[in-house]
């Protein structure tokens, strides 16, 4: 038997005046999904524990099989992990996003224009990294490139006690004042914010973006912060050798320190653009060479969510149920028997561009145990409709393997 999780990160979502009253699940033209959720088990389940933030760290830690109140530490030194930065015991880290805020003076009067600057590409973005790193690195923070918007700032002897940070695409479009670090302890961390306006303000890679029609990155958003986390290796907790399909550092992040294998896909961004079909394959390969579980992390809906893009978050579904889920039925019965688990790792509604914790809609399909769900597409109101309901999707993996 072999396992396959497709996780659609945020694929979940509430009705949409704009598809008619449709959620994006229901709007999609999916036929490989919903001929799965016909002849499997559907159902609801809470991917984030009560008083625990919706974030896709706590969230795929729940899918992949661990109790986030047990392990999770903070968002950013799961990324850490992968990017192959060595936390010590009094390291903090925190996920510096490379964002675009409007150019009032007064950094609190700044509007949060663009959460991601532009999408930038880490090319560019490693050599703004590379600056922050001289300006401002070198003794109590040091600056490290990661991929893409998303990279790690270590603040050594730091302090985990910071009040509430937001997360920078949580405030698409609103003024930073009110979310700004105001615990005394962030006093630092609000200052480099500040300094990086400067830095940034003129700054090479900036002038070329400009001149391109591309947001520039202004400045840093600190955020996610915690310290070195501790994960139960995998294959140890489930008997399954695992590999992890994923363009996010997160995700593989988790993937190093739960000793599963990290499958790098050529063009794989997180996007609606990214490497669909090359995803499938790496998730193909690694199960016909040694490995009995996969987890293919689709990013795409999520970031569509997040950018209020209603007909590209109903493409990306669209996309995923034709390159990757259509040829990944074809394929894996010539490998093995198989179990498949699809579901987002937590809604993230077109309405408020962010993350809930609703319970999340899935579907647990077994090849050689096809049963009568009583539902024929994938939906949320499908899903809520069964009944069946897992109030700690940390047993999912139970669920799959049995």
């Amino acid at each position: 038997m072999k396992y396959v999780v497709l996780l659609c990160d945020g694929m979940a979502d509430t009705p949409v005046e704009s598809l008619g009253g449709k959620t994006p699940m229901e709007a999609a033209n999916k036929p490989h999904m919903d001929a799965l959720a016909a002849k499997a088990e559907v159902g609801t389940a809470v991917s984030v524990p009560d008083g625990m933030s919706p974030g896709s760290d706590v969230a795929n830690l729940s899918i992949i099989g661990y109790n986030p109140a047990d392990c999770y530490t903070g968002r950013s030194p799961l990324e850490a992990a992968n990017i192959g930065i060595e936390l010590s015991d009094t390291d903090v880290a925190m996920r510096c996003n490379l964002v675009t805020l409007s150019d009032e003076a007064d950094y609190a009067d700044k509007t949060m224009v663009d959460y991601c600057a532009g999408d930038i590409h880490t090319a560019q973005a490693d050599r703004i990294i590379q600056t922050l790193q001289e300006k401002l690195g070198g003794g109590e923070f040091d600056f490290y490139t990661g991929t893409a918007y998303r990279h790690c700032l270590v603040w050594h002897g730091g302090k985990t006690e910071l009040g509430k940070i937001t997360p920078p695409h949580d405030i698409s479009g609103r003024v930073v004042g009110d979310y700004l670090p105001a615990h005394p302890a962030a006093e630092k961390l609000l200052d480099l914010m500040k300094k990086s306006v400067e830095i940034l303000k003129d700054h090479p890679v900036n002038i070329e973006r400009k001149a391109a029609g591309l947001n520039p990155a202004t400045s840093i958003w600190l955020w996610g912060h915690g310290k070195r986390p501790q994960l139960e290796n995998f294959e140890a907790k489930t008997g399954l050798k695992a590999a992890m399909i994923s363009a996010v550092d997160l995700l593989k992040g988790i993937a190093r320190l739960s000793g599963m294998q990290v499958c790098e896909v050529e063009g794989a961004t997180g996007y609606i653009d990214t490497n669909f079909t090359g995803k499938m394959e790496a998730a193909v390969e690694a199960l016909k060479n040694g490995c009995d579980y996969a987890y293919i992390h689709m990013e795409a809906p999520d970031e569509c969510g997040h950018r209020g893009e209603v007909e590209n978050k109903v493409k990306s579904l669209e996309i995923i149920d034709r390159q990757v889920l259509a040829p990944l039925l074809e394929r894996l019965p010539e490998i093995d028997d198989f179990t498949m688990l699809i579901c987002p790792d937590h809604p993230t509604p077109l309405a408020v561009k962010t993350h809930v914790s609703d319970p999340i809609p899935y579907l647990l399909y077994r090849s050689n145990a096809e049963k009568n769900s009583g539902v024929d597409r994938f939906t949320e109101a499908n899903a809520r409709a069964t009944g069946i309901h897992e109030p700690q999707a940390w047993n999912l993996i139970r669920k799959m393997i049995g």
